[in-house]
């Protein structure tokens, strides 16, 4: 990293919160730290220690093959997620050193429930699991008794219903698990809500193409780059549905997220917070979204806006995979640690890009980064909670759900360590 590089971060960082904050910053690292000492948490205080050695010394080594033994950790995973909660949803993570009152595992989370159910269900046809299909029937159905009466998902995890307010990004989301359990044989309430979810995406994309309905939990800024994923959501409803008003506000939705990008490739308005330096979790929403919906509706000029996005994130894979959390718009790290669901999707993106285009710089930049992230995923820890997980951050007490394994760091790692079986396997 550059010297000035480095500068700017930390100046940056210093700018961004006011003094309260700073101190309240460093009182929920303390606590934290203090609750690795409980006897429950001597486990992963020996993974916070190793991951900031491995951090601090560089010396993660990547790990070639095991690809499907570590996908069979992540499902399995990701199905314990579902065990640890008290309906049919999938836990928002698993979090051991946060305080008593929020629970080691936190409680159902729609939205990712929702797009955690099309990764299931091809795990499941991969594997012939028929017990998952109808664990993912049911995250479906759970996610139709939750649905706001407007047709919207609520934002945070779950709650009452005079709680819930409206996010658009969370309803696209739970719209992309409704159209695959649709594929799969769902039932008649699940393409009812399915359509009321898609109605809601409509209904709430203004004439620019930007949705508008953001919800709580995220910065109230009037764009959000990222809600293009709900395209590739309503495209899928459409095939389903056979209606093209779907289709048509999909696309209108991707126009609008490629507007907002630079000619160096880099995206305006393109974060959960901070749109200035924005995460690469929802950089890798945006690819993904004009990506997939690029080669569903056949448009050249979609595919070739993710090109000039992805190619300035290859050119900063390190030797050993790794990929900073954040960058600027000139495309220089805005982060020292790792967002390793931004990893994920990156990696998932340039595979779809290799099947895409046949061009092998893809898959091998898709194998690097997946090869990083096995040496991240624990599969023999003494906790089973943490077992098969990846963590939010490298090192785990990075900024992005710190000291934590939130469920879609796990589902998009699953997806990507999928996509390397696959394109692995011979014929």
């Amino acid at each position: 990293m550059k010297a000035s590089t480095l500068l700017r971060i930390c100046r940056d960082r210093w700018k961004a919160e006011n003094w309260r904050e700073k101190v309240w910053a460093c009182q929920r690292l303390a606590g934290r730290l203090a609750r690795t000492a409980h006897r429950e948490n001597r486990n992963f205080a020996s993974v916070i220690a190793r991951d900031q050695v491995r951090f601090l010394l560089r010396t993660i080594r990547p790990i070639r093959g095991q690809t499907s033994d570590r996908a069979d950790a992540a499902a399995h995973w990701l199905l314990r997620a579902q065990d640890s909660t008290r309906d049919d949803g999938v836990s928002f993570g698993y979090f051991p050193v946060d305080p008593d009152e929020a629970g080691k595992w936190r409680r159902s989370y729609p939205e990712t429930t929702g797009y955690i159910i099309p990764t299931l269900l091809e795990y499941a046809e991969r594997r012939r699991r028929e017990d998952i299909v109808e664990r993912c029937q049911k995250m479906a159905r759970w996610e139709t008794e939750v649905q706001m009466p407007s047709g919207a998902v609520q934002g945070g995890t779950v709650c009452s219903p005079e709680q819930q307010t409206p996010a658009v990004f969370n309803t696209g989301m739970v719209l992309h698990g409704l159209a695959a359990a649709l594929r799969s044989g769902a039932d008649g309430t699940i393409r009812s809500a399915a359509r009321r979810a898609a109605d809601f995406l409509v209904r709430d994309q203004g004439p620019d193409g930007h949705f508008r309905t953001h919800g709580a939990f995220v910065a109230a800024d009037r764009i959000k780059t990222y809600n293009c994923l709900c395209g590739w959501s309503l495209l899928r409803f459409s095939e389903e549905s056979g209606e093209s008003k779907y289709r048509e506000a999909g696309i209108r939705a991707v126009e609008a997220a490629i507007s907002q990008q630079k000619e160096n490739g880099w995206f305006a308005n393109d974060c959960l917070e901070r749109p200035e330096a924005p995460l690469l979790h929802t950089i890798g929403y945006t690819l993904q979204g004009i990506l997939e919906v690029g080669i569903l509706a056949g448009r050249k000029d979609m595919v070739e806006a993710v090109r000039r996005g992805i190619h300035p994130i290859m050119a900063r894979i390190g030797l050993s995979g790794f990929l900073h959390g954040r960058y600027y718009e000139d495309w220089e790290p805005a982060t020292f640690g790792s967002c390793l669901t931004g990893n994920a999707q990156i990696a998932s993106v340039c595979y779809r890009l290799f099947e895409t285009t046949g061009e092998n710089r893809y898959l091998q930049a898709g194998d690097r980064i997946v090869d990083h992230l096995k040496a991240l995923q624990v599969l023999d820890s003494p906790d089973p909670s943490v077992n098969g997980a990846l963590p939010g951050s490298f090192p785990i007490l990075g900024e992005y759900m710190t000291a934590g394994y939130p469920n879609w760091a796990t589902k998009y790692f699953l997806d990507a360590l999928m996509h390397q079986e696959r394109l692995s396997s011979p014929g």
